[in-house]
């Protein structure tokens, strides 16, 4: 009996002796080891890839935000909110886009309406979306061709949050942007090339355009 208990006391002790151990390299040295690592290799990343502009931080480069003017009754949940024109645009997170339940890139909600591609509602959005790129993109001077109006400029992505347009979405857009900010289209399309990413490692995925990085060089040019 007096064995008995003294191994269970042995056992239980030892089990406890572990947990400690475990728990103090596992919990406490093993995730600040890790974080030490990150904030010191990979500082950005580990903060949230993180955006600044005049020394604050205005967003993050992995998600997307909306560039929309203010509106007439903000307490109206029914106003559709219309894009400010001066602005590149993302893509489509106003309902008017297809597969967009996102309205406004809000974390909480992100994913999409999982229409089929034969859906109706599907179509007329896609429709839709594509008058209106046309409409708002073309100028004076320049007009829109629909059969160059890219998929991105037309559908959002399965989360809603892409924080990146197609380099063909961004060059669509250059004339309108040129035109409501009194700039070159030169000096736009520069903007545009210097903030294009390639491919990752030259080959993997597609070049894409972030666009908050984009309008944050858009706003330096024009304060300039």
């Amino acid at each position: 009996m007096n064995n008995s208990v003294g191994n269970t006391a042995r056992l239980l002790g030892a089990g406890l002796r572990a947990l400690l151990v475990l728990t103090i390299v596992c919990g406490v040295i093993y995730p600040l080891v890790v974080t030490g690592i990150a904030q010191v290799a990979f500082s950005n990343k580990a903060n949230g890839s993180e955006i600044k502009s005049g020394g604050k931080v205005v967003g993050s480069e992995l998600i997307g935000q909306t560039y929309n003017l203010p509106k007439k009754d903000p307490n109206n949940a029914d106003e559709a909110a219309q894009p400010d024109l001066k602005w590149f645009q993302p893509r489509p997170s106003n309902g008017l886009g297809a597969n967009s339940i996102n309205t406004q890139y809000q974390l909480i909600i992100s994913g999409a309406t999982n229409l089929s591609g034969d859906n109706d509602k599907l179509i007329q959005q896609v429709k839709d979306a594509k008058d209106a790129v046309v409409k708002d993109n073309s100028t004076a001077g320049y007009q829109v061709n629909p059969a160059d109006v890219p998929a991105d400029a037309v559908t959002s992505s399965g989360s809603g949050l892409d924080p990146q347009i197609s380099p063909a979405y961004a060059k669509i857009q250059v004339h309108r942007v040129a035109e409501r900010n009194h700039l070159d289209v030169k000096q736009v399309e520069k903007l545009v090339a210097d903030n294009t990413d390639g491919r990752i490692l030259g080959f993997m995925g597609e070049p894409g355009v972030n666009v908050l990085k984009l309008n944050i060089a858009l706003k330096e040019l024009t304060q300039k």
